[in-house]
């Protein structure tokens, strides 16, 4: 029977692991050294996807390390990984995606401080077209 400090510390460490998959240069790390061959280890990939829910995804800072966690499931794509220019491929499509996500969301949250004003300035003017209320017969 695990004890709350050994859950506590399974926790910790498995959190810790699944974020560090996010990392497309310690995904080559592993395959190089032969850790994404090993059935015991590929075990282990699979019993991780119980991060993929939402009790336990909204502890992790790196999202992105569920979509490696699901695509480590694939053979073919462990294989890969022990290409270098893999990995590094991965890599550069992470960065070109978090760049375009961090200017999409700016021209978002720009565009919606833009239309605030005009949408409370709206409101006014429905409210003072409505009838009072109460006043009804």
């Amino acid at each position: 029977m695990e004890t709350e400090e050994q859950s506590k510390n399974r926790f910790q460490s498995e959190l810790e692991f699944v974020q560090c998959l996010a990392n497309p240069n310690y995904l080559n790390f592993l395959a190089q050294r032969g850790y994404l061959r090993e059935k015991p280890f590929v075990n282990y990939l699979k019993y991780l996807l119980y991060w993929k829910e939402p009790d336990y995804a909204k502890f992790l800072k790196y999202p992105h390390c569920l979509h490696m966690l699901e695509l480590l499931q694939y053979e073919h794509f462990r294989k890969e990984l022990v290409n270098a220019q893999c990995a590094k491929f991965i890599d550069e499509q992470q960065l070109l995606h978090w760049q375009h996500y961090s200017r999409k969301r700016t021209r978002l949250q720009q565009a919606l401080a833009e239309q605030q004003p005009l949408q409370q300035q709206q409101q006014q003017q429905q409210q003072q077209q409505a009838p009072p209320h109460g006043n009804a017969v």
